[in-house]
């Protein structure tokens, strides 16, 4: 007999797999503290930086701490995706855009036949990977709930203080959670129902920017228990 508690419409198990993320990530973040969250476990990391400090190009954040974000390209394990955006329409400069890089090197990208070489992404701290959720998790609310006008990257004011960036970052994520469970059929359809401005969610019916969310989320929560598990090895006993 069926579990009658267990959700088999779409928005529904995605809901179902985004709060059972939810609840691992929130119990594998239990105790983290200011240390462990700046912690840089190699050297040119990305995190969070005093503005005046930042050593990337494009950190940003409205407040006193800013957010590193490195030169525009487009990662090798997303070639694909950029392969199949192309491929259900949308235009190379809408690409270019999306990934902040030029129509030529999208044109690089879509005739590339070889195997990609490994990212070359920088290591992160689990502040730069919490700040970057929170951010979009933010962004995204806010040009699909909210008054969809505000710049994504001036909504989180980013904290060196583990315990304000968590309980900050959970009640963004919550907010969002809740009005995505509020939504109808024919909005989940409807293609630019999120208008975010930094990728292809105006392209993109808003089921799909859903599911996205979550791969984000689960993703990003995935890098940020590996580097716990790290700081735990690399220094047990300290909280």
């Amino acid at each position: 007999m069926a579990d009658q508690g267990v959700r088999s419409d779409r928005l529904g198990l995605l809901l179902e797999q985004f709060d059972q993320a939810r609840e691992m990530a929130q119990v594998r973040l239990t105790g983290l503290g200011d240390e462990e969250y700046l912690w840089e476990p190699v050297a040119d990391c990305w995190s969070l930086r005093r503005r005046g400090e930042a050593v990337t190009p494009r950190a940003y954040g409205p407040g006193e701490w800013v957010l590193d974000k490195g030169a525009p390209d487009i990662p090798s394990s997303e070639y694909a995706e950029v392969a199949r955006q192309a491929a259900g329409g949308m235009p190379v400069s809408k690409i270019a855009d999306d990934w902040s890089v030029s129509v030529e090197r999208v044109g690089e990208v879509l005739a590339f036949t070889g195997t990609p070489e490994p990212d070359r992404t920088p290591v992160t701290t689990i502040a730069s990977r919490l700040a970057h959720l929170h951010s979009c998790f933010a962004g995204q609310w806010e040009w699909t709930f909210g008054e969809r006008r505000r710049d994504p990257r001036l909504l989180v004011d980013f904290t060196p203080r583990a315990g304000l960036a968590l309980g900050a970052f959970w009640a963004t994520i919550d907010r969002w959670r809740e009005d995505v469970a509020s939504l109808t059929d024919e909005q989940l359809d409807t293609v630019g129902f999120s208008q975010y401005p930094y990728g292809s969610d105006p392209d993109d019916p808003y089921i799909a920017v859903v599911a996205g969310s979550g791969l984000e989320f689960i993703h990003h929560m995935a890098e940020i228990a590996l580097l716990r598990d790290l700081w735990r090895a690399r220094f047990p006993g300290r909280g």
